[in-house]
């Protein structure tokens, strides 16, 4: 309301379109992408489907108070994807398998090589270590990995080689749990976590076993 000044059974399907394109443009605040564009059109296109609903009542009320009935203000033609179908960013373009794998040989060198010399810092590059091959293997963000404990790790029937390591309880947002199975089909992920979370008994956490309680938190894993 505040961008159009009228209210919703004034809005035009212009209105809508002008509204995304100021989002996209930055509208004095740092521009939306073509994805949470998409996602506000398909808030907004659903609220205008419940107040245009005639079982509701709202349309035949408004154009009863006001002369005037909602419409729609997004249909195909003014959508955010008719500009661009393409909702990439190409200074966030994903890692190759050869960059992924380089990244893996990085820090399991880092682990390794502190662990020759004797230096300290050799078990936080490990965990390090296999913090990244889980957030590979499970497919995680960084603040379901900032939530995982040792108790989340699972057996999975479908892939049995992978022992307790098979499936990861990852929590979302308000920590509500989802299941995730892994889909490799070698056993380097599970062997990499086990690496990095058990002592070499299998069974001792080498320490506090949430990844929060080892000093990740998502600012810390961004870098």
């Amino acid at each position: 309301m505040a961008f159009t000044n009228a209210y919703p059974w004034e809005w035009t399907p212009a209105d809508g379109e002008a509204f995304i394109a100021h989002l996209r443009s930055g509208g004095g605040r740092r521009p939306i992408t073509m994805s949470t564009g998409r996602g506000y059109e398909a808030m907004l296109a659903l609220f205008m489907e419940v107040i245009t609903d005639p079982r509701y009542g709202w349309s035949q009320e408004c154009q009863s108070r006001f002369g005037q009935a909602p419409q729609q203000i997004f249909h195909e033609d003014n959508r955010v994807t008719h500009v661009s179908e393409f909702e990439g960013q190409p200074h966030r373009r994903p890692l190759t398998y050869e960059e992924v794998q380089a990244l893996f040989d990085a820090a399991d060198g880092r682990a390794e090589d502190k662990q020759t010399r004797g230096r300290k810092g050799a078990l936080t590059a490990m965990r390090d270590s296999a913090l990244l091959k889980t957030f590979y293997a499970y497919g995680l963000r960084r603040k379901e990995a900032c939530r995982l404990d040792l108790s989340d790790l699972r057996r999975n029937p479908k892939a049995p080689d992978y022992g307790r390591f098979g499936a990861l309880l990852v929590r979302f947002e308000a920590w509500t749990p989802r299941l995730s199975i892994s889909a490799h089909q070698d056993q380097d992920p599970a062997r990499h976590i086990r690496r990095g979370l058990f002592t070499r008994s299998g069974r001792t956490p080498r320490r506090p076993t949430g990844a929060a309680a080892a000093g990740r938190d998502p600012a810390a894993l961004r870098r």
